[in-house]
């Protein structure tokens, strides 16, 4: 892909994004956000569908962290389903899943929706996101549903800057400190006396004549 259609697509899902952020929590069968057709990654399994899906690593490059799995989950069947885990294939990464109540699994309610990623939002943390991704590639992601089974897309890698800074890890180790350089220690003292004078032995006296 080249460099100015990559800009484009990834312009184009922080735009799709931000509807779906707004509007997830009303989604349902005549949701608008069930009618955009994202330029980004979105799939479609039975009544499951998924759209809006990002790994997003730390926003300084270089910094190892965990990094994040931003993604927008439509039910459209009759009961619940819960997201039982998401994986990334070819990887080692390890991806931690947290509800939105800090509780129980991430359940995506009947003919409704759940967002993962953002504050207030479930949350999913790839705990070895440095090793795992790298900004600029495309990585398949496999969501794992209790009744529809595995759904997978591929997902584009960005940092959490701009447009997504908001959708990162919340947990951004600090940039390496610089270590100050110690001045070498002079090897003695100044003594005051210039080399071939005598020494002073004692405190000067009145000359004399006074």
């Amino acid at each position: 892909m080249s460099r100015s259609l990559r800009r484009g697509a990834l312009a184009a899902t922080a735009i799709v994004f931000s509807v779906a952020a707004l509007s997830a929590c009303g989604a349902g069968n005549d949701a608008q956000t069930l009618e955009v057709r994202p330029d980004n990654a979105a799939v479609t399994v039975d009544d499951v569908k998924i759209q809006n899906a990002l790994v997003v690593t730390q926003p300084e490059p270089g910094v190892k962290g965990p990094a994040a799995v931003s993604a927008a989950v439509f039910n459209n069947g009759r009961v619940p389903q819960t997201i039982d885990a998401i994986s990334l294939p070819g990887t080692t990464a390890v991806v931690k899943l947290k509800a939105a109540e800090g509780t129980g699994p991430i359940t995506v309610p009947a003919h409704g929706s759940v967002l993962i990623g953002g504050k207030g939002n479930a949350s999913a943390v790839i705990e070895n996101g440095s090793e795992a991704a790298r900004n600029g590639d495309a990585q398949k992601i496999v969501f794992k549903l209790s009744k529809t089974g595995d759904v997978a897309l591929n997902a584009f890698i960005v940092p959490a800057t701009s447009y997504f800074k908001d959708f990162g890890p919340e947990t951004v180790p600090a940039p390496p400190a610089a270590t100050p350089t110690t001045p070498a220690s002079p090897s003695g003292e100044p003594t005051g006396v210039a080399p071939g004078e005598p020494t002073p032995t004692g405190e000067a006296t009145h000359a004399a004549g006074h």
